[in-house]
């Protein structure tokens, strides 16, 4: 290669229910925001049809535009709606606790499963299981835990989004960071997870407004031909956030110019996707609460198609082969979403987290599994 707010569209606090006076007061169950949970799948989605497409993109410009596109906006979504939900994290010991047993706990869980399955792939046969050195998909929950361990310390930032622009900037001028926790990536994701910090619940409505949705429609529509003719002419992997300007290609004066043109592009599309995701309760409402693991799960399905010569036929290679591919990386990650799916793994990890951390540690109050966000959905962390 990536990716949480509530009162009834957009707020990350739980609502309580009203209570007769002279009762007791009890915590209320926390509501979903359908909303917020429809946004986390759709972007899920993306991301399973963007590595889909990874395989198909030589020679053909019109997947490599659909790519370049994805790409653009589909990880700062994540950033956005974790750092939103963030706006709330204190570094108090339930806190750090829900941060371990959520993010950090799956990070080691799953970094050490890919390091096997690479070598079983014969990809890298000899790599060592190694936590400082994210595998393919861990390197969000990497950033995660990262950004979220700094969220207070931007709240008493005078103009964080600037300052977290300029680390990002300055990043992309600094080759010799190296793959220690994937930083160039933690710190080019930066300022989208501190621009959803900084995003008040009320800027959230304004995007659900008929006309902003109606002008999301060009504006797709204006990428999708704008990245069609970038193909030859423009290095996508700017949207990766992994390398620096040198390590590009470019010159190391343009990391930062192309900074402030990515963030603008990509912001503007995020924008233009959360417009066009619905705000009610839809079928696929409940699969977004599931986005985590299914975001950790497919990496499997797609590194194994990748060298497992699924890609071998001619014919996926045409309009009906390139449809069948996108329809059926859509069905899988749907799939992995699902609770029968997602029911067992947390068992797992939950078995984990009593052993690692035992009774007496701090508890999150909220039981609701994490997101691709890596907090659940009904309350800020």
């Amino acid at each position: 290669m990536l990716p949480t707010h509530a009162t009834p569209a957009t707020d990350a606090t739980a609502v309580p229910e009203p209570r007769s006076a002279g009762t007791t007061a009890r915590p209320a169950p926390a509501r979903r925001d359908p909303f917020l949970d429809n946004a986390k799948y759709l972007a899920i989605v993306l991301v399973a049809v963007g590595h889909a497409w990874e395989p198909l993109r030589e020679g053909n410009r019109s997947i490599t535009a659909l790519y370049t596109l994805v790409y653009a906006f589909h990880m700062p979504v994540f950033a956005v709606i974790a750092g939103h939900l963030s706006r709330g994290f204190e570094a108090s010991p339930g806190k750090l606790a829900g941060l371990l047993k959520r993010t950090a706990l799956p990070y080691v869980v799953f970094e050490t499963a890919y390091t096997f399955f690479t070598r079983w792939t014969s990809e890298d046969p000899d790599r060592p299981v190694t936590l400082l050195d994210p595998l393919y998909l861990t390197w969000f929950l990497a950033a995660l835990f990262i950004w979220r361990l700094t969220a207070p310390v931007w709240r008493l930032v005078r103009r964080p989004l600037p300052v977290a622009l300029t680390i990002a900037a300055l990043a992309t001028l600094t080759p010799s960071l190296g793959n220690d926790l994937d930083l160039q990536r933690v710190l080019q994701f930066l300022p989208y997870f501190v621009l959803g910090l900084v995003l008040k619940p009320e800027h959230l409505h304004r995007l659900h407004h008929r006309r902003t949705r109606l002008l999301a429609v060009p504006l797709f529509a204006g990428a999708l031909t704008f990245a069609y003719w970038a193909v030859p002419r423009m290095n996508y992997a700017w949207f990766f956030h992994n390398d620096s300007a040198t390590a590009l290609g470019a010159p190391a004066w343009s990391g930062p110019i192309m900074t402030l043109a990515a963030f603008g592009c990509s912001v503007t599309l995020t924008a233009g996707f959360l417009a066009l995701v619905p705000r009610d309760r839809r079928w696929f409402t409940t699969l977004g609460a599931g986005t985590l693991y299914a975001y950790l799960l497919h990496g499997f399905i797609a590194q194994a198609a990748e060298h497992g010569d699924w890609y071998a036929g001619p014919w996926l290679h045409h309009p009906a082969g390139e449809a069948t591919v996108t329809l059926l990386a859509a069905t899988i990650m749907t799939t992995l979403c699902a609770p029968p799916v997602q029911r067992p793994l947390r068992g797992l990890l939950e078995r984990a987290a009593r052993w690692a951390f035992p009774p007496g540690s701090p508890r999150q109050s909220s039981r609701q599994p994490p997101t691709a966000t890596g907090a659940t959905n009904s309350e800020e962390r």
